[in-house]
């Protein structure tokens, strides 16, 4: 058995798209997912999954979530193995270690090209710094998130690729519930 983080795009933001965090770790259990355990109520899950690539995942929970619970969403999809290349290979240490909760990983479907990634850079207006490795985009805020013009519509549409994001405290969180 492998094990999973899966995170899901857009729910319980705002009153759209509401997803109950029990209800979503019964339908993984029904589609043979086990020990699939929720983080926050933004749609985090750690699980056990066999002989699965995580795409394939992402393409079963996307189709499934929608059919059963009526709503369309988007998961990303990373092993335990990804996810610790993932915190190892933070560009911005600093950044994780003095505001852990203005740096933000955005886990895309598809790794940006360098040319989208020189986009994403001259679109940036503020103190901003981005850099990307596989499919994660890590992104820092120094003056924070809520007035920054670097919004998730506009890194997507740099990017050309979809994305959800989280920010470093919660990357770590997924990381320790991973060990158990």
């Amino acid at each position: 058995m492998s094990i999973y983080v899966a995170l899901l795009r857009g729910i319980n933001v705002g009153g759209r798209n509401l997803v109950a965090m029990p209800g979503l770790c019964d339908l993984f259990g029904t589609l043979g997912l086990t020990g699939a355990r929720s983080l926050l109520q933004s749609g985090n899950l750690v699980f056990q999954s066999q002989g699965r690539t995580g795409a394939m995942l992402e393409r079963l929970l996307e189709v499934e979530t929608e059919m059963r619970l009526e709503v369309p969403v988007a998961y990303f999809v990373r092993s335990r193995d990804e996810w610790r290349a993932i915190v190892a290979g933070n560009p911005f240490p600093e950044a994780a270690e003095r505001d852990p909760s203005h740096l933000v990983v955005l886990f895309v479907k598809e790794a940006p090209s360098a040319k989208a990634m020189k986009a994403l850079q001259a679109a940036i207006k503020g103190p901003e710094i981005v850099g990307s490795k596989g499919k994660q985009v890590y992104l820092v805020y120094p003056a924070g998130i809520g007035r920054s013009k670097l919004t998730h519509t506009l890194i997507e549409k740099k990017l050309g690729t979809r994305g959800t994001g989280r920010n470093w405290n919660t990357v770590l969180k997924l990381a320790e519930l991973l060990q158990e």
